[in-house]
């Protein structure tokens, strides 16, 4: 699907060349990502201050789907931006370089989903509101009141089936369980698959 153009010009007269080399950089950075639904491009041309010449300015702004990018492009002391070509090139490579940033960052891999890992109560410390629990494979995960979901922490017994996440971040102690939910029997595994 092609995305929505906008080119809007401020400060300086509408030129079709000005406009037709912005499309076709549209054009390139809708090849870099299917997900782009609008580019709005403003071309300015600031006031100018004494001597100075004109620094051209080109802003962009890109909405994909779930998101939006920007680059506001202000010119730097080189005078490069004289040449409102030379802009036009360097914002939309400042583009370029964010829309395959985000590209790489969200590749569409599959996120492979896993069954929970499923264990018993193995004690309870209510004075600290933790617990831990016996898994299927072996080892014996820390929890805490925090982690329990659908439930309260002191209707847990020792013995209960859970299900359980472990996270092996964000602890110094170790892994422990991020997600602790009571299961029926009648669902608990007593074996690791």
């Amino acid at each position: 699907m092609e995305p929505q153009v906008e080119i809007t010009f401020k400060d300086i007269d509408h030129s079709d060349a000005i406009e037709a080399r912005i499309r076709e950089r549209v054009a390139k950075l809708s090849a870099i990502s299917e997900n782009m639904r609008r580019c709005k491009v403003w071309v300015r041309a600031p006031h100018r201050r004494g001597s100075k010449p004109i620094a051209y300015v080109i802003d962009l702004s890109v909405q994909m789907t779930g998101t939006s990018l920007h680059v506001d492009h202000r010119p730097g002391d080189d005078n490069a931006h004289a040449d409102i070509y030379v802009a036009i090139r360097d914002a939309f490579n400042a583009m370029e370089r964010q829309l395959r940033k985000w590209k790489e960052q969200h590749k569409g891999r599959p996120h492979l989903q896993e069954a929970l890992l499923q264990g018993r109560i193995e004690s309870l410390n209510g004075y600290a509101d933790c617990g831990q629990i016996a898994t299927t494979d072996g080892r014996l995960i820390y929890f805490h009141r925090n982690s329990v979901a659908d439930y309260e922490y002191e209707d847990l017994n020792t013995g209960d089936p859970v299900e359980l996440s472990v996270d092996t971040k964000d602890a110094e102690e170790g892994p422990h369980a991020s997600f602790v939910r009571p299961v029926s029997s009648l669902r608990f595994v007593d074996k690791s698959n």
